[in-house]
This record gives C-alpha cells, structure tokens and sequence, in this order.
C-alpha cells in the first residue's frame, strides 16, 4: 500500500465515532429540552435549580462536537476486535437479576449477576462462582437490610434466616 493510500485510509471518518457523537448531541438535547419544558424554577436566584441541567447539556453538547471533530479526522486509535461473548454474559446476568428479584431475592439474583459477570472476565466455573455471589450478595443484603434499614426483595434465603 502506497503512502496515499495509507494516509487517505487514516483519514477516512470513523462511523463509530460519529454515532458516538450524534448520541451524545441527542442526549444533550434532551436535557436541555427537559430543563426547559419543567417551567421556571426560582427565578429569585441567578443560579437556580435549572441551572446546572444546563451546564451539563452544554457539556454534553461540547464533548459531542469534540468527538464530532476527532471522528472526521480519523484520529481516533484503533480499536480491538471487541468480543460479543463477554458482552452476552453480563447483558444475561443483569437480565437475570431484574427477571428474578422479586421472586428469588436479592441475594440468589445478585449471585446470579456477580456469577454472570465472573465468568464474563474468565474467572472460575459457574458451579464455584455462583455459591460465592451468593454469599457475597447475601452479606450486602444484611447490611442494607438489617443495618442501615433498607428495604431489599427478600426472597427465599432471606426469609429462610430472617
């Protein structure tokens, strides 16, 4: 490949890139849109209660066409070949966990979650994680539930020892 081609390959846009910053611009919209259609807040104060949404939609805004900018460049680094595998298992453990948290608890879904994700970054089987998410989930559970007061799905093991 000739020292054009590689430079006309570097500067093509990043379409990745691009869809980034057009999701970023929506969502900057959308807080300004949202901020603006909640009515006036105090209007006693130069600094009110719809002043920071501002701020942050600017930002937004301002990152959006930072991104905008760096994409059409091309100037971007090279992204990896990103693994569907890894993404499947945690997107499935967070199914799981808000499918089953009322019927089996926060501890049994947490566990199932922490198993899900465990396995996602390579670490132990199933059988030896999904026993310790649910101990780990069980001791938060006795925190938030029993010390600070509150309130967590309790399911079976909750109600089992509680």
């Amino acid at each position: 490949m000739s020292l054009d081609n590689q430079q006309q390959e570097k500067r093509r846009p990043d379409w990745a890139a691009l869809a980034i910053a057009a999701g970023l611009a929506v969502v900057a919209a959308v807080i300004a849109w949202s901020t603006a259609s909640h009515g006036a807040g105090a209007n006693y104060a130069r600094v009110g209660p719809t002043t920071f949404p501002y701020v942050i939609s600017v930002a937004f805004f301002g990152l959006s066409l930072w991104t905008a900018i760096e994409a059409w460049r091309g100037d971007f680094p090279e992204r990896e070949k990103q693994e569907i595998s890894p993404i499947l298992w945690i997107v499935g453990g967070l199914a799981a966990q808000m499918l089953l948290l009322k019927i089996a608890g926060f501890s049994i879904a947490t566990g199932l979650l922490f198993a899900a994700t465990a396995r996602a970054f390579g670490r132990g089987p199933l059988w030896k994680t999904i026993p310790i998410g649910i101990v780990l989930s069980f001791a938060i559970w006795i925190v938030f539930a029993k010390g600070l007061q509150l309130s967590l799905p309790a399911g079976p093991l909750e109600h089992l020892l509680f």
